[in-house]
């Protein structure tokens, strides 16, 4: 079975699930394999991959649009050496470069093993529950007292080895960095942010990584509709979801989504068993 078999409802119900797990610590990854397996879908196929990847692209840019302005201009005018440039919008965005370079790297030396080896419902099981553990400790321990402009070379790169670990189906990218940001002393809000304007040129990176592979091997044809609907809805959702998670932490802690991990890592060793 190929991509071809997508229908506009399984597209939908996909496009929710990759929005809003792609920025909830829960795993995206985890879910776009397990959800498929429950109820006997075919593979989505690559095509369909590349539309929920620009979907969720299209709604971080959206939602960090000034952010992710300033920080261009600033980089911008770094290079350039132009001497009005913002220069913290700038440092950020050379932050968020370093930060992505470990993810870049290690997709570069392991992909092809992790896409093999790791798409396993056990491993998944344990990543969940191990790195949703973390994230609770992260979150109680943390002394939470550091804003995003205190963010460093070394923060950004010891976030930025966080992000490559997520490769792994059921670490989750958002989980995995706002652990390494809490870890480090960051809020809840300053942990997010800095993770949210990351998934930028890693989702951006993915994307094009997707639309190459599409080109040179075909991406099992989907049809139109399901396609419009996929991105549509993914990049309607994901804004939700985002602007639903940076107002929820303000006031309340992460323990709802730690637990969500644990009772899902625990259904799956349930029905393996």
């Amino acid at each position: 079975m190929n991509g071809s078999e997508i229908t506009v409802v399984q597209a939908v119900v996909l496009a929710v699930v990759q929005a809003l797990t792609e920025f909830l610590p829960v795993s995206s990854s985890a879910h776009l394999i397990l959800v498929p397996k429950v109820f006997g879908w075919p593979d989505q196929g690559l095509t369909f991959d590349l539309i929920m990847h620009l979907g969720s692209l299209t709604a971080v840019v959206a939602y960090f649009r000034a952010d992710l302005w300033a920080m261009l201009r600033g980089w911008t005018g770094s290079v350039t050496r132009r001497p009005s440039h913002d220069v913290a919008a700038a440092r950020l965005a050379w932050l968020v470069i370093l930060a992505t370079l470990p993810a870049v790297l290690a997709g570069l030396a392991f992909g092809d093993l992790v896409e093999t080896q790791a798409r396993n419902p056990k491993l998944i099981a344990v990543t969940l529950a191990v790195f949703g553990l973390l994230l609770f400790a992260a979150d109680r321990l943390g002394r939470r007292l550091r804003g995003v402009d205190a963010v460093g070379w070394r923060a950004a790169l010891l976030i930025g080895i966080a992000q490559a670990c997520a490769l792994v189906p059921g670490v989750s990218r958002s989980g995995a960095t706002m652990t390494a940001g809490m870890a480090l002393g960051f809020t809840r809000e300053a942990a997010a942010r800095f993770s949210f304007l990351l998934s930028v040129p890693v989702i951006t990176a993915g994307s094009l990584l997707h639309g190459v592979e599409v080109a040179l091997h075909g991406g099992n044809g989907v049809g139109l509709l399901p396609l419009l609907s996929g991105f549509v809805v993914a990049a309607a959702c994901a804004y939700l979801c985002i602007a639903f998670f940076m107002r929820y932490i303000l006031r309340h802690s992460l323990t709802v989504f730690v637990v969500y991990r644990l009772l899902l890592s625990a259904t799956i060793v349930y029905l393996l068993a």
